[in-house]
């Protein structure tokens, strides 16, 4: 009959070969921010989707941050002003950041037209620790114009509308982005794959 310090040691070697590792539980919990920027109709949201399955499917907490959903919903009320659009992206930084920091997987399917804003959102992420990933999602307006998703590109070439990103309103790309996806020249599963790739490589997937 075993003693109860022998009990306790067959417990706990149990527990040990049983419960996750210190670093499994650790690759599930850290969160991170990442942003994909890029034109309307880009692929952006499309291939934020695609690797949010991917990573749920390994038992990451996962949410996406929809640009229209945010417009909607915590933005309403903004214009598309520099300054309103401005106001958006922060927004979106902090809930994306706060989010991350509790140890989701954030991606942030979001134009982000400005430098100056993208940088902004990097910054809060810097200065709370939370890792953060840009992401350029580089299609040319050319191909866009022509997927023209939601429609938007049709309505400012019939003057239905004005201040669209990349035709009648600035788009600053990224200089340096983490990574920049060439989406026109491959799949969304592709796409997917080599942002899933980086965040392996610097420890979040």
């Amino acid at each position: 009959m075993a003693t109860p310090a022998e009990h306790a040691t067959e417990t706990a070697g149990t527990a040990e070969a049983t419960e996750p590792t210190l670093n499994q539980r650790e690759k599930h919990v850290t969160g991170a921010t990442i942003w994909l920027t890029g034109l309307p109709s880009a692929g952006k949201t499309t291939i934020a989707y695609e690797l949010a399955g991917r990573l749920r499917g390994q038992g990451h907490r996962v949410e996406v941050l929809d640009g229209d959903e945010i417009r909607e919903f915590l933005s309403a009320g903004l214009g598309f002003s520099r300054e309103d659009r401005h106001t958006n992206v922060q927004r979106i930084g902090f809930v994306a950041e706060l989010l991350a920091s509790n140890g989701v997987k954030v991606l942030v399917p979001v134009i982000a037209p400005y430098a100056d804003s993208r940088e902004a959102v990097r910054k809060r992420h810097g200065a709370e620790g939370t890792p953060y990933v840009e992401v350029h999602v580089a299609t040319p307006v050319e191909v866009c114009a022509v997927r023209d998703v939601k429609g938007l590109y049709a309505r400012q070439a019939a003057g239905e509308i004005s201040g669209l990103t990349g035709v009648d309103d600035p788009y600053e790309e990224p200089e340096a982005p983490d990574l920049r996806i060439e989406s026109h020249d491959q799949t969304v599963q592709e796409s997917a794959e080599a942002l899933h790739a980086l965040l392996i490589e610097r420890g979040l997937a």
